[in-house]
């Protein structure tokens, strides 16, 4: 049981330093700048109402997740375990 859960774990490894397709580098660059308008928003030095706040801390979650997922995809064919 454990032999799999490292499989596992070096399968997501070898998913991050095989070659990311075209479509998943425009979706990790859109994740980097959702994240960034999420951050400045956050970190805006004028008082923003607190649903202003509650958005941008919204863009960086969204942003980090669609950074991520986008960074693990690989094209299947190039992808031998």
């Amino acid at each position: 049981m454990e032999k799999k859960s490292i499989d596992k774990l070096g399968s997501v490894g070898k998913r991050y330093t095989n070659k990311t397709p075209p479509f998943f580098k425009k979706l990790r660059a859109a994740g980097l700048v959702l994240a960034a308008i999420g951050t400045s928003i956050v970190a805006a030095p004028i008082a923003l109402p607190a649903i202003a706040v509650t958005i941008g801390g919204y863009l960086i979650l969204g942003g980090t997740v669609i950074t991520a997922v986008s960074q693990t995809a690989v094209n299947e064919i190039d992808f031998e375990e």
